[in-house]
């Protein structure tokens, strides 16, 4: 009897110890709210009250769990889902207890990611009009651009390229919900953690 009851006090031992690793494990490719500390502090500072996400008029911010590999009660988006909408006035940050998301006064704040497109799925580089991710981006102009040249091999007819400034892109991901390619999408939002392209 007492083998079984110690067996069963290293198996739960175990258990905790494993529940404890994946709530602070934290994922780097993750996109979190604005306002979030670099990911180690992130997860240092989250005290995983979710008042973010309840504070958040959209529903946009999600709680991690175990399945994701995000750190259990950690906030997070996910942009072809449900975007940032970039409040004016930032209720996810405000009602944030820690210091886990701070420092956003105004939209030119946030740094969550920037956009990449993938240039062989996007049909505006393949002569085909479409303007959708540069008209709904909330910084028209400044985040996404258009590079508008005749194309190549019909001399009639014009390309509309967009294109993203990596230093005005905040990575708040309107235009990787609006893409009208999917599988793949042809913009996606990187989490600022991550340097690689698609």
């Amino acid at each position: 009897m007492k083998g079984a009851g110690f067996f069963k006090l290293m198996i739960g031992g175990l258990a905790a110890y494993e529940l404890l690793n994946i709530m602070k494990a934290g994922n780097k490719t993750v996109l979190r709210p604005p306002g979030a500390a670099d990911e180690d502090e992130f997860l240092a500072l989250c005290v995983r009250c979710g008042k973010c996400n309840q504070a958040c008029p959209y529903d946009s911010i999600k709680m991690g769990n175990e399945n994701l590999g995000l750190g259990i009660g950690t906030p997070y988006i996910d942009a072809r889902d449900n975007p940032c909408r970039l409040c004016d006035d930032f209720p996810c940050v405000n009602v944030c207890p820690t210091d886990a998301l701070t420092g956003i006064h105004n939209v030119y704040d946030v740094e969550m990611g920037t956009a990449v497109i993938d240039t062989e799925a996007c049909i505006a580089y393949h002569g085909m009009r479409c303007e959708v991710c540069y008209r709904e981006c909330p910084l028209i102009d400044e985040a996404i651009k258009l590079n508008i040249y005749v194309k190549p091999d019909d001399p009639t007819h014009a390309v509309f390229a967009p294109i993203i400034d990596q230093e005005k892109c905040v990575g708040c991901g309107i235009c990787e919900q609006r893409c009208v390619v999917d599988n793949p999408v042809a913009i996606r939002v990187k989490p600022r953690e991550i340097k690689g392209l698609f």
